[in-house]
C-alpha cells in the first residue's frame, strides 16, 4: 500500500498558518510515503515567499515533489518573467525535491503554465505541444507495469467548481493521457477539491483536485487529499482543517 498527501495552492505570502501547522502535524503523525504539491506555492513568486515555502517543505521530513503554478512565475519583474520565468521555481525544486521512490508507481509532471498567452488572463491553463510531449515521453519510458499519476496545476477541463481553469489544449492532453492508461491526473488551481471520471474518446480518465491551504478560500475549508494506492486501486479521502475540532472535541 502507498499513501500520499496531495496538497495544492498553499500561496505563501497569503498562507493560512493554522492550516499549514495542521498539515505538518498530520504528516508528522501519519508519515505518508510522499507529499505531492500541485502548484501555487507562492502568492507573487517573491524571494521571501519561496524561502518560506522551502523552510516549511523541508520541515515535513518526508519526500516531496512540487509542480509549478501560475502564481509561481514572477508577477512584478516582467523582464524575468519573459526571459527566465521558472528560475525561482527551479531553485526551489532543487532545494526540496530529492526524488520520490514509490514501488510500482510514478508521479509524472505536466506543465500547464505559460509566461504569456494570447488572451488577457495569463493565470489560466495552457498545455503546449512541448509540455505534452515531455509528459508523454516520460510516461512511455516507465518500466512495464508501472502505474502513473500525472501532476499538473490546472484542471485540464472544467470540473464543476466555482473557480475556472479554462485550460487550452487540455482536451487533447486528456485524450493522450487516457490512451496511456494513466491512473489519475492530480491538480489544484480552483481551490476546491473534486474527484471525477471524465470521458474521452479513449475511455474515461480520473481527475482529482486538491483544495487550498491559503486564506483564499472558496466553497470548502482549507484541506488536502489523502491518496491510497493498494492493489492497483486508487482511493481518495478529502481531509479538511475541521478535523481539528473533531479530533479535539473538548477544545
Amino acid at each position: 500500500m502507498i499513501r500520499l498527501f496531495h496538497l495544492s495552492d498553499v500561496h505563501f505570502g497569503l498562507e493560512d498558518a493554522a492550516a499549514l501547522g495542521w498539515v505538518a502535524d498530520r504528516v508528522a503523525q501519519e508519515r505518508p510515503d510522499a507529499v505531492i504539491i500541485t502548484g501555487d506555492l507562492t502568492m507573487r513568486a517573491r524571494h521571501r515567499e519561496y524561502a518560506a515555502a522551502a523552510t516549511w517543505i523541508r520541515g515535513l521530513g518526508v519526500p516531496v515533489t512540487v509542480e509549478v503554478g501560475n502564481h509561481d512565475l514572477p508577477y512584478f519583474n516582467l523582464a524575468e518573467r519573459f526571459l527566465d520565468p521558472y528560475r525561482r521555481f527551479r531553485a526551489l525544486q532543487s532545494a526540496v525535491n530529492h526524488g520520490i521512490a514509490l514501488p510500482g508507481l510514478a508521479v509524472v509532471p505536466l506543465k500547464t503554465t505559460a509566461r504569456a498567452q494570447m488572451r488577457l488572463n495569463w493565470s489560466k491553463g495552457r498545455v503546449g505541444a512541448r509540455s505534452l510531449a515531455a509528459c508523454l515521453a516520460a510516461l512511455d519510458a516507465l518500466p512495464p507495469g508501472t502505474r502513473a499519476l500525472v501532476a499538473c496545476h490546472h484542471p485540464l477541463v472544467e470540473t464543476g467548481t466555482r473557480g475556472k481553469a479554462l485550460t487550452r489544449g487540455g482536451t487533447r492532453a486528456l485524450e493522450a493521457l487516457a490512451q496511456r492508461g494513466v491512473m489519475a491526473i492530480l491538480s489544484g488551481h480552483v481551490h476546491d477539491a473534486f474527484d471525477i471520471d471524465h470521458p474521452t474518446g479513449s475511455g474515461s480518465i480520473r481527475m482529482i483536485g486538491a483544495g487550498t491551504l491559503s486564506q483564499r478560500l472558496r466553497a470548502s475549508p482549507a484541506g488536502f487529499n489523502e491518496l491510497i494506492v493498494d492493489q492497483g486501486q486508487l482511493t481518495v479521502r478529502p481531509r479538511h482543517q475541521a478535523e481539528i475540532r473533531s479530533d479535539h472535541p473538548g477544545s
